[in-house]
């Protein structure tokens, strides 16, 4: 098997800027425009914008953890890249699109590898109505707000918030209240990845929202329709003794 052309891209993090310059002296690479395969350096945050980056390519991205959070990275170590590259195990997966209504009339557009959440912009709590394929499911939720998120997402912020885990291979959404006063006992839903959910904000003079899509935030909103997009495909690298739905399965086992 050939080694595709790499290049590499690293966040500010002083560690990874090392790893950068260390790489850099031990192999060929190619700039990112022209490269198959980009391995990033960093957390998951820079992991996220090195998918959001190249996600018109779909480029493959093998991930070495060199920032704070590195759930979605491999280890880092500048011996036997070429061998690790080789034996890495692909996992794709599909972005949300949110598409939101804003107060001034216009609507905008984004697409999330973790979650689309939806926060209060102010003291008071959002009043939301959700509904899910067309049909209202909650006529109305007080809380801080209310996220969609994807199995990747699903140990990141859905996971503070008291949402569930979910695995790579059960083709599901979590919808994820945020700090629910009424009704309290939601705790929220499992949807099917081909549900559309729409949340219609009530009150939405008194009581504001925003509507973040990973890095994209658009505030003043009054409605937001979140859908995953088959069409796109993302596609990390895993090193197999440790692949990401490994990661998946152990972090519900975590106290």
């Amino acid at each position: 098997m050939t080694l595709p052309t790499i290049a590499f891209e690293a966040s500010d993090a002083p560690a990874a800027q090392d790893a950068l310059a260390e790489l850099g002296r031990h192999y060929k690479t190619a700039p990112a425009d022209q490269a198959e395969l980009i391995v990033a350096l960093g957390g998951d945050g820079f992991m996220l914008e090195c998918l959001h980056r190249h996600m018109k390519r779909n480029v493959p991205i093998y991930g070495m953890h060199r920032g704070s959070v590195g759930f979605l990275m491999n280890s880092y170590a500048p011996e036997g890249l070429v061998e690790r590259l080789l034996r890495a195990v692909p996992v794709r997966v599909h972005p949300l699109e949110m598409a939101a209504h804003v107060s001034n009339g216009t609507e905008r557009h984004a697409l999330a590898i973790n979650e689309v959440s939806l926060l209060r912009q102010t003291r008071q709590t959002a009043k939301l109505r959700i509904a899910v394929d067309g049909e209202i499911q909650l006529e109305e939720l007080m809380a801080d707000g209310v996220m969609v998120a994807t199995p990747v997402g699903s140990t990141a912020y859905n996971l503070s918030a008291h949402g569930p885990i979910i695995p790579l291979a059960t083709n599901v959404l979590a919808l994820t209240p945020i700090s629910a006063f009424r009704p309290r006992r939601w705790r929220g839903a499992l949807l099917p990845h081909a549900a559309q959910v729409h949340v219609e904000i009530l009150e939405a003079d008194k009581r504001p929202v925003s509507a973040t899509a990973d890095f994209t935030e658009v505030r003043d909103v009054l409605s937001v329709t979140i859908r995953e997009r088959p069409d796109i495909a993302l596609t990390m690298l895993f090193d197999p003794e440790h692949n990401l739905e490994e990661r998946v399965l152990k972090e519900q086992f975590l106290s």
